[in-house]
This record gives structure tokens, C-alpha cells and sequence, in this order.
């Protein structure tokens, strides 16, 4: 992964399932990762995704997941704590999960002030001009709002300009594009008359470089803003942002992208846009709010945040008072396994490790049969037509016609194939995004990962031992006997394997050979012969303890009502949520702050001590809301 790790776990029913956007970040370096050097990402890892745009109900959505990944298949087996386990419901509201980015200095981001710096008004003041606010009539600005909201049917508004002056039809240009951003505009003549029509930049215009405004020297060039979302993953909302701005996606930055089936709050950069233009986005976006802006002279970077803050609900819990004491306690104590968690290995009844391993062996047939072969379970109608189609004629293209979406996973490799032949698919795989690509192999490292850690519990429980690794700098120290006596369990690592990594020198390391063995690799050269596929490796702490824990057991008598006071809330002087001591229903309502690469799934697991798959939380919602 890249970043702080991805934290969603449990889709509910009825959530969709999209298809994987065509990102052009640069995926991890190949160089060897430390806890210091986290891998870059902090979302769901599901490179294979269906091309689905709709939404399943509840019936279709379980019945998909009968053939979905357990825990015990990618290697998630072992607790450290024996508190006795309890049920309850996860996320089944996308409010019960709140996640607030931990910047680089170590302070929690939150949205708490809309406000635009007094320095950006005051440059600004050059660039407006003084009667722009009277150029238009308040009909035209109802209409121009409406089309800027995607509410005009016609799909523009024409403004006819009689004072004809090229002055005066670009300060009607300009006025339009400042007080509606998103909206292109052009002019065009009709009969003798010249109207300015506006419309929403689209295609190649949306994607045109920024016009050039006025920056004055002393301001820095990026203008920082906190991002407050609500069930939007990030890349959605960058590409928001980047349709009403007409910027390119990449002139955004940040340091972990977050889930979208929650409430998150984090960081972005952009270069050049005023703290005014962002503001002005907040009366026209769903789900999206910008604030607290500043400028500074740099981006942000990948990874280089110190975590998350989580704020989760657990709905319907069985557990007394004491038992869930007992088990937070253990969590704030103890911690739990840093287990890759189940987003890392996809939702399908094809495991991305099954594709990360054939990629690794070099099979490409194998790579192209799982992704596209037909596949046990439910899925979106057009998929599994496409599929029927694929294994029928192995015509790309006639494949390829059966879906509405080709930015799926199966829609790049259809038409990589059908570009380059079934005899260049090494090419044609490669028209899927590197990002998700890499996802296919860093997953089957995962699974390694998961079940290595599992059987070093098994063997040694949490002492450190002789032949264990620990971290010295970035370079990993093979503990004897007598150093093993004064380690803590909590600074243990395990290698991911790779050609730049060292094992245990206990028989767990040797059991790294015997299961890539097993799997056809050999674990002395994982170099690849395409160089985007060589694993250098890494090293992951094998516990981690949670930092700022606290929980308190909540009543409540309305499932709608959400538990948790939002940023947005606070701003707009929402009331708090006011629980009711009797409530019917009970739920667990618990905050931590994970480091960089951990799941927030895998501390609930060991606090819960249930299964944390999708096809087993999909059983329990199901009989929940039946």
C-alpha cells in the first residue's frame, strides 16, 4: 500500500461497487519500504473492480459474496488478546466511520473555518473588475447556477450582448467564468446578433491548462486547503474538483487518499488557484467541503503524513459493559496483528493475489484467464455477459461491446487486447493503470505477509525470540538470543518478500521458501523480467499499539440518526447527538490513531473477534436488517 492504509471494510448492502478510476499517480518506488517509508495509498486496494454504476440490493449483493474471500483464506488467523468476542454492525451508515488525516507535524486536520485568508481578497482586488457584479441580471445568474449544478436541461445559457464592444463581452466572459467556476464560455452570432453562451467545459477544455492570473511574488504558490467529504474516495473528488476548476487532476496533491464509505478529512495542495475560487466551489458541491486555505511554497507528498485519526460506531452490539471493556482495554494495551485487511485481496470470488501470483510466475495466459474468465457468484448482468462472450469466441472486441463501462479492469485489458493481439499481452495489461497493476502483486505479497506473521504468533506468541528482526535505521538486525531478552514484541518486523529484504533465521523464515515454493516462485530471484513487476521488498512491524484510545457504550433508539458530530456539522451549529440511556439499541462508539500502512479494520477485528470479510459482515447485515 502506499500511505496510510486503507480503513473501509465492510460494505453494506446495497453499496456499489465501482470500477477502479484510471489514475496517473506514480505507484511506490521499487526500493525496499520501512514503517519510516510507507507505501502510498490509503484506499480501498480493489484493482479488479466490475464496471457497475448502480446499486445492488440486498439479496443480490449477499448472494455475490457467497463467493467471496474469508479471513482464513488470506491468512488472518490469530488474535492477541483472549477476551471473549462480541457481534455488531459495521458501517452500516457511511457516518459511523470518520477518519481525520494526522499531517506531518502531528496534528489532526479538521475543517473548522471557511473562511479566505485576508491575503487572498486583497490580491485578488487587481484582477476583479468593479461592475462585475452588475454585467449580469439575477434571471441570467438563476440560470447560470442551474446549468453550473447540472440542473438545465439544454445543457447551456445563451446571454445576448447588445452594448456590442469586445470590452464588454469579455468582462461578461470573465464574470461569468469567476462567478461560476466550472462554466466555459464562447461567443457566437445569430442572425446579426452576438450571444455569449456558457456551458460546462468538458473533453480537452477541461483538461487545458489554467488560464494565467495575476500571482503576486510574496504568496506562496500552492494554496493548501483541508478537503472534508462525505461517501466520495478521493480520486472521485480531485476529479470534481478538476471539472469545475478546468484543471488537470495532477495539479492536486496530497498525502494518503481516503475511503469513501465514510466521512474523512484531509489535506490537499493545488498550485496556483486562489483560496477565493476554492470557497466559491462550496455553494455548488455535494458531499464536498473546502476550507481552512493557506498558501505555501510546496505540494504535498505521498506518504508523508504520520496517520489517521479514527472515529468508529459499531451498531447493535451484544457485548456487556465489561466485555467491551475488557477488550478496549486489550487494544489500548496490547494493540493488535498488523494484518493486510481484506480490501487488500478483493471482493470477487477471483482473489487479486491469484492474479498477483500468475504475474509473478510470468503466465500471462493465467493473468488474462482470471480477469476475464466467467467467474461463480452474482454480478452486474453485463459483466457476466461479457464474460460468456470472452470465453465463447475469445474476440476482444465482441467482448468488449457487452460493456457499458470500459474503465473497468476487464474493459483495459479487452482493449489492450483487442490494440495489440492475444499474443502481446504483456502490452495490453499494461493499459490498465500502473497503480492498480502493481496492487495485483503488492496483494499476493499481503497474503504471504498475513500468513507468515500468523504462524510466527502461532510459534512464539509476543515475545521476541532469537532469529527475530528488528528495525536498526532502515536496515533490518537479526536479534540473538540475549538481545531477543530485552526486545519488546511491538518492534518486531517480518519481511514482504522480496530481492532486498533478509527473514528470521528461525523456521519461520524458512517457511517463507517453502510457501513461495509451493506457489511456483523462487524466492532467490524476484527480480521480474518487466522491471514494473521486480519486488524489492519491505519490512512491517508485526503489532501495533493504537495511540489517543477511547470508547464510550452508547443507547440509542433511531438506526437513521447518526452517532458521530461531523466537522461540517459543528460549522453549520448542528446540535450534538443527544443519546438516550434507554435506548433500545446499544453501540460502541470508539477513537484511535493508527501510524501510516495499518488497518483501522484489523483493530476492530481484534476488539470484536469476528470475521471481518465482506461475505461475513454482508451475513450479519443481511440477518440485521431482515
Amino acid at each position: 500500500m502506499a500511505e496510510s492504509d486503507p480503513v473501509t471494510v465492510v460494505v453494506p448492502v446495497g453499496e456499489k461497487r465501482g470500477c477502479p478510476e484510471d489514475e496517473k499517480d506514480d505507484a511506490p518506488s521499487k526500493k525496499p519500504k520501512f514503517e519510516s517509508d510507507p507505501p502510498q495509498q490509503d484506499e480501498m486496494d480493489e484493482p479488479e473492480g466490475d464496471a457497475s454504476d448502480g446499486e445492488e440490493d440486498g439479496d443480490t449483493f449477499a448472494n455475490m459474496m457467497k463467493h467471496g474471500l474469508t479471513e482464513l483464506d488470506v491468512g488472518i488467523l490469530k488474535y492477541v488478546s483472549d477476551h471473549e468476542g462480541f457481534s455488531g454492525v459495521l458501517k452500516e451508515r457511511y457516518s459511523d466511520f470518520v477518519v481525520h488525516e494526522i499531517n506531518k507535524n502531528g496534528k489532526i486536520v479538521h475543517l473548522d473555518d471557511l473562511s479566505v485568508p485576508a491575503e487572498a481578497e486583497e490580491a485578488q482586488e487587481p484582477e476583479q473588475q468593479p461592475k462585475e457584479c452588475d454585467l449580469l441580471t439575477e434571471e441570467q445568474k438563476k440560470q447560470l447556477g442551474e446549468l453550473q449544478l447540472f440542473k438545465n436541461k439544454e445543457g447551456n445559457v445563451s446571454i445576448e450582448v447588445l452594448d456590442d464592444s469586445k470590452e464588454k463581452r469579455t468582462l461578461v466572459h470573465k464574470a461569468i467564468k469567476n462567478q461560476f467556476p466550472g462554466l466555459e464560455t464562447k461567443t457566437e452570432e445569430r442572425e446579426g446578433r452576438k450571444f455569449i453562451v456558457a456551458y460546462h467545459a468538458a473533453g480537452k477544455k477541461a483538461l487545458a491548462a489554467p488560464r494565467k492570473h495575476f500571482w503576486p511574488k510574496n504568496r506562496g504558490s500552492f494554496c493548501h486547503f483541508v478537503l472534508y467529504k462525505e461517501n466520495k474516495d478521493t480520486m472521485d473528488a480531485i476529479n470534481v474538483l478538476s471539472k469545475f476548476l478546468r484543471l488537470r487532476p495532477n495539479m492536486f496533491s496530497y498525502m494518503g487518499t481516503k475511503d469513501k464509505r465514510a466521512i474523512t478529512v484531509q489535506e490537499i495542495a493545488v498550485l496556483k488557484i486562489t483560496a477565493e475560487r476554492l470557497a466559491h466551489l462550496n455553494k455548488c458541491l455535494m458531499n464536498l467541503k473546502l476550507g481552512n486555505f493557506c498558501y505555501k511554497n510546496h505540494p504535498l507528498k505521498l506518504g508523508e503524513l504520520q496517520g489517521n485519526h479514527f472515529t468508529v460506531v459499531i451498531r447493535n452490539i451484544t457485548g456487556t459493559d465489561e466485555q467491551v471493556d475488557q477488550a478496549m482495554k486489550s487494544l489500548k494495551q496490547t494493540g493488535f496483528i498488523n494484518y493486510y485487511g481484506m480490501q487488500r485481496f478483493g471482493t470477487t470470488a477471483v482473489p487479486t493475489h491469484h492474479v498477483g501470483r500468475a504475474i509473478l510466475k510470468n503466465d500471462w495466459n493465467e493473468v488474462m484467464d482470471l480477469i476475464l474468465k466467467p467467474r461463480p457468484g452474482a454480478e452486474k448482468e453485463f459483466l457476466v455477459r461479457c464474460r460468456e462472450e470472452w470465453a465463447k469466441t475469445q474476440d476482444p472486441e465482441a467482448a468488449l461491446k457487452k460493456l457499458p463501462n470500459k474503465r473497468c479492469v476487464e474493459g483495459q485489458l479487452l482493449r489492450g487486447l483487442s490494440m495489440y493481439g492475444k499474443k502481446n499481452i504483456v502490452t495490453a495489461f499494461g493499459l490498465i493503470p500502473r497503480n492498480n497493476r502493481l496492487m495485483y502483486i503488492h496483494s499476493y505479497q499481503s497474503r504471504v505477509w498475513n500468513t507468515m506473521v500468523s504462524r510466527r504468533i502461532e510459534a512464539f506468541g509476543l515475545k521476541a525470540v532469537k532469529g527475530d528482526l528488528v528495525l536498526k535505521g532502515t536496515t533490518a538486525h537479526v536479534l540473538s538470543a540475549e538481545e531477543a531478552e530485552n526486545q519488546s514484541i511491538h518492534n518486531i518486523v517480518m519481511p514482504l518478500p522480496g530481492f532486498d529484504v533478509i527473514y528470521p533465521t528461525h523456521h519461520i523464515g524458512e517457511g517463507y521458501r517453502e510457501l513461495l515454493t509451493a506457489d511456483g516462485l523462487d524466492i532467490d530471484n524476484m527480480r521480474h523480467k518487466v522491471k514494473d513487476y521486480s519486488l524489492a521488498g519491505a519490512y512491517r512491524r508485526i503489532i501495533i499499539r493504537p495511540a489517543d484510545v477511547s470508547w464510550e457504550v452508547i443507547n440509542y433508539d433511531d438506526p437513521r440518526v447518526s452517532l458521530v458530530h461531523s466537522d461540517f456539522e459543528k460549522l453549520e451549529n448542528k446540535p450534538a447527538p443527544v443519546f438516550n440511556k434507554e435506548g433500545k439499541y446499544r453501540a460502541l462508539r470508539m477513537e484511535f490513531s493508527l501510524p501510516p500502512s495499518t488497518y483501522a479494520t484489523m483493530a476492530i477485528r481484534e476488539v470484536l473477534k469476528l470475521d471481518t470479510s465482506i461475505k461475513k459482515q454482508t451475513q450479519l447485515n443481511t440477518t440485521w436488517f431482515n
